[in-house]
């Protein structure tokens, strides 16, 4: 009797255990907090009613049956399924793992794009005025909320609230605003038949939040590139310019004889004839007083600027730059070189194994100069499949061991050298100049010291204020590859932006890979492709079928 009535106690006792859960349950729910107290009633009820199911299986033998062991297995392969979909739940809110399987990566925010949202300086918001929320604009939007918690984004109806929309001056259905601030930008009006860029919502971003602007001049007078729209004109590149936040402008030294003293970056592109040799000078002494100089010589020119290549240590070869790997593989041509290997260099750091290709281009030779650091940008691979090919008027290229020059060859190299001095600030005593240059060192003349110095120049809003303490100059064998049309293949644009926002030494610009415009792949048919292509789809192709199942049929028989 006392060891039946020490099995009931038992058996009660152990329905504590669901009476404890039950009660840290409803602790936790009611009052949403799940702290000490509620937890201890959970572990205590858990610990009870499992060796209350010990206890029962080992009374009964009900842990030997056949039955029970399979239903266990069964249990706990039920509870892993359960555990293992929880977990990847669980990670699957936490962590956001994305695959983009794309060619041109058209779900992925480019690095700029990304680089740009993670440091913004202050909140910003996107207003999209449109009844409907179209899918890919909302991911597009969400990619770029997941980077910051400061870019916020909201659809709104112009109807619903009237006075917001006549805020931003809404006058269609569509338009998209860009807001920080006090400062609203129209980012563009999308429809059915125009989403949402990345080009230009990143594009407007960095001008809304980026306050200074730059001045690039483009030296015009010898046959350069065409700034407007054109044949080999780089009117896209400077576009992209303007997109960037820089101020673009020709200038002809003929006509000024000196650089202007706001200009950031001056951009020699593919001149045809000689400058002057005043216009040398004149470019010579804009980079010693801290100027910013991109030179894009192509071959079977004489620009007549060795002098101021030779005090950086960068000589023109006249050779031709043959290159005969993209031939097969992407159908260029050989004297096209195709570059995938860039320096370590910020003008090239997230270009990785990206393409980029070079018509009609020179070599470039580098020797070491004091004071000036010298960084390769572009090479090519090595030889056989690139050399540089000395006849120029040769219909099959072939290489000559006794002329041509044996790859790598380095189309594009970016420098730097200590500048002399600021274009704005003034002398007080004779400073030693840095340049190895003997011409900038004479150019420096001792202030007597009884004399007060000079006050201070007020300082203006342009880069050029700022006191510079090195220039830079990048040279590049080619300026084909900036052209309209080219801009826009693979990273050319890439590289001449980058270029330019380098040379402009605004450390706040985000040099890296621009976002990728998607790739239109509809198919133009005729009136006669449509009509064969809808005769085979509902004629052709079903009596094939039907007669194939005949001569299955007739077989069988």
């Amino acid at each position: 009797m006392k060891i039946v009535a020490k099995k009931k106690l038992w058996k009660y006792l152990f329905w504590l255990g669901p009476f404890l859960i039950t009660v840290g349950l409803t602790v936790g729910l009611v009052s949403q907090q799940w702290g000490l107290i509620t937890l201890a009633f959970l572990i205590a009820g858990i610990v009870i009613s499992g060796l209350g199911i010990i206890w029962q299986s080992y009374q009964s033998n009900w842990w030997r049956r056949r039955s029970t062991q399979a239903g266990t297995n069964a249990l706990v392969a039920t509870l892993a399924v359960l555990a293992i979909l929880g977990l990847i739940n669980f990670l699957g809110t936490r962590y956001h793992l994305r695959a983009d399987l794309t060619e041109t990566q058209l779900f992925t925010l480019a690095p700029q794009s990304r680089e740009l949202v993670r440091v913004l300086p202050q909140p910003v918001k996107v207003w999209v005025f449109d009844i409907n929320q179209n899918p890919q604009d909302r991911e597009l939007l969400e990619n770029y909320q997941r980077q910051s918690s400061k870019f916020k984004y909201e659809y709104i109806d112009p109807q619903t609230r009237p006075g917001l929309a006549e805020k931003f001056g809404v006058k269609d259905y569509g338009e998209v605003y860009l807001e920080s601030g006090d400062k609203r930008q129209l980012v563009q009006t999308v429809n059915e038949n125009e989403r949402l860029s990345e080009v230009r919502l990143t594009s407007r971003l960095q001008q809304l939040t980026n306050s200074t602007t730059a001045k690039v001049y483009l030296l015009q007078g010898h046959g350069e590139r065409q700034l407007s729209p054109g044949k080999g004109a780089i009117s896209q590149a400077i576009q992209g310019l303007g997109d960037k936040n820089f101020t673009t402008s020709p200038l002809n030294l003929g006509e000024t004889s000196k650089v202007p003293q706001d200009a950031a970056v001056v951009i020699v592109a593919g001149p045809k004839r000689e400058l002057f040799e005043g216009e040398v000078k004149a470019l010579q002494e804009y980079l010693n007083r801290g100027g910013n100089l991109l030179l894009m010589i192509d071959p079977n020119t004489d620009p007549k600027v060795d002098s101021l290549l030779q005090e950086w240590g960068v000589r023109l070869d006249n050779r031709l730059a043959v290159d005969v790997s993209g031939e097969s593989v992407v159908g260029l041509g050989p004297a096209t070189p195709l570059v995938t290997e860039y320096g370590q260099h910020p003008i090239t750091k997230d270009f990785g194994k990206g393409n980029s290709f070079y018509p009609i281009a020179r070599p470039l030779e580098i020797s070491s100069v004091p004071g000036v650091e010298a960084t390769p940008l572009l090479r090519t691979k090595p030889y056989p499949n690139s050399w540089a090919e000395s006849d120029l008027q040769s219909e099959k290229l072939e290489f000559n061991a006794d002329k041509d020059l044996k790859g790598p060859l380095t189309l594009g190299v970016a420098l730097t050298r200590k500048a002399a001095k600021s274009a704005s600030t003034p002398q007080v005593a004779p400073t030693p100049s840095p340049l190895p240059s003997p011409t900038t060192q004479s150019k420096a003349s001792p202030t007597p010291a009884a004399s007060p110095p000079p006050p201070a120049p007020t300082p203006s809003p342009t880069p050029s204020s700022q006191i510079a303490t090195e220039s830079r100059l990048v040279v590049l064998g080619n300026s084909n590859f900036a052209t309209d049309g080219l801009f826009q293949q693979q990273l050319n644009g890439d590289v001449f932006l980058n270029s330019v926002t380098w040379l402009s030494q605004q450390e706040k610009q985000p040099l890296s890979i621009r976002p990728k415009e998607p790739k239109n792949r509809r198919i133009a048919l005729t009136t006669t492709q449509a009509n064969l292509l809808i005769l085979s789809s509902l004629l052709v192709l079903p009596l094939i079928g039907f007669a194939i199942a005949v001569i299955i049929w007739w077989k069988r028989r």
